[in-house]
């Protein structure tokens, strides 16, 4: 097939979005297929034998991993000379409000892929008057593919009830070699200020206030022998850090490769406070590497972390029952550590070539309903 997709986050930053894409670009030269990426203007020029078309944009200032991307003259033209088969616009923020009217013209099939809630997130910066225009523009968009592929059945239940239609589950995939138990290092433990005795926790991913981290400082007060690391930046770092202050909290900044699967491996327990987030791949990464899991009772979450079998689920945005699931974890390394198995296994039956088969299983879909019209 030729696929072209379009993105408005890709490297150079770190984030669930681009690591999907990174892999679906893998897998789709991998298998034969051709492809055209049209994402930021600070993305690489190609990646995984796909080329890249450039769009000029700014950081969205409430998620600058997002950019803003006005409509802008050229995209049909690039189409037109690819000739692809269908169109996959993954996460639309603001560009994706032209793109129907560019596939319509073009007579091109149209899949939406629903990765972020920018309408819950603008509650965490003082703007949720918004949220119910973000929604009604983001259902716009959407309701305007043949398909919208989202990462949960929390997101489905939740985008139904908005108004969002033709809805179909596409789950993540997760690298079980890259991150796995055997990893683990006492020598990364001690350089991170561990002492003997001590539980590790681990939180990873952007410091941002739709992440819940604020709840963090809160729920480790009153834990005895207990260290967290944070991994990971962002605009709520600073503050964070001054409510941490005189707590055992290391942070240490965007890890990648080898050295976030030594961070992973070698926790005792990963804490996932995020009540916004409609999947939460860090939660998989977590799982491979051995870790029980406590997170919100939300969002992606829920349909990745089974309760009081890899993990412990709390209720949203209460630090005081973060709290009591971290102590209870804490007090129990025999079911911490079955729990970590449990996660484990849970993990390998993830794997991203089933995950990204069942995306092109969709994309097949698509294309025969195009010839078919």
């Amino acid at each position: 097939m030729r696929i072209s997709l379009m993105c408005e986050t890709f490297l150079p930053d770190v984030n669930g979005v681009t690591t999907t894409l990174c892999r679906l670009l893998e897998y789709l030269q991998h298998r034969g297929h051709e492809v055209l990426l049209i994402a930021p203007h600070d993305a690489p020029s190609t990646y995984a034998g796909a080329q890249i078309i450039p769009l000029n944009g700014m950081p969205l200032p409430m998620y600058p991993e997002v950019k803003l991307t006005p409509p802008q003259p050229g995209l049909s033209a690039h189409l037109r000379r690819f000739r692809p088969d269908l169109l996959h616009l993954v996460g639309p923020a603001v560009a994706g409000v032209m793109v129907p009217f560019v596939a319509q013209n073009l007579n091109l099939p149209l899949v939406g892929s629903y990765h972020t809630d920018f309408g819950a997130y603008s509650r965490h910066y003082g703007l949720g008057f918004f949220q119910a225009g973000v929604n009604r523009w983001l259902r716009w968009i959407h309701n305007r593919c043949r398909v919208t592929l989202c990462p949960s059945t929390h997101t489905i239940k939740t985008l139904r009830q908005s108004g969002f239609r033709r809805l179909r589950l596409w789950g993540r995939g997760v690298d079980t070699e890259q991150f796995h138990p055997r990893y683990r290092s006492s020598a990364w433990r001690e350089a991170i200020g561990c002492q003997p005795g001590e539980s590790l926790l681990l939180y990873v991913g952007r410091v941002a206030a739709e992440k819940r981290v604020d709840l963090l400082p809160d729920a480790l007060r009153g834990l005895d022998k207990v260290r967290l690391v944070v991994v990971g930046d962002g605009p709520f770092r600073s503050e964070l850090e001054r409510r941490a202050d005189g707590l055992p909290i290391h942070f240490t900044g965007y890890l990648k490769g080898q050295e976030l699967a030594t961070a992973y491996a070698s926790a005792d327990a990963f804490v996932f406070p995020s009540d916004t987030d409609t999947f939460g791949q860090v939660i998989q990464e977590a799982m491979a590497s051995g870790l029980p899991v406590v997170g919100a009772r939300s969002g992606g979450t829920l349909d990745l972390v089974r309760d009081h079998q890899t993990g412990y689920l709390f209720a949203p945005g209460v630090a005081s029952d973060l709290r009591v699931r971290l102590r209870s974890l804490i007090a129990n390394p025999e079911q911490r550590h079955a729990m970590g198995q449990a996660g484990r296994a849970a993990a390998e039956q993830r794997s991203w070539p089933h995950v990204l088969d069942e995306l092109l299983d969709h994309y097949a879909t698509v294309s025969r309903q195009r010839w078919a019209a």
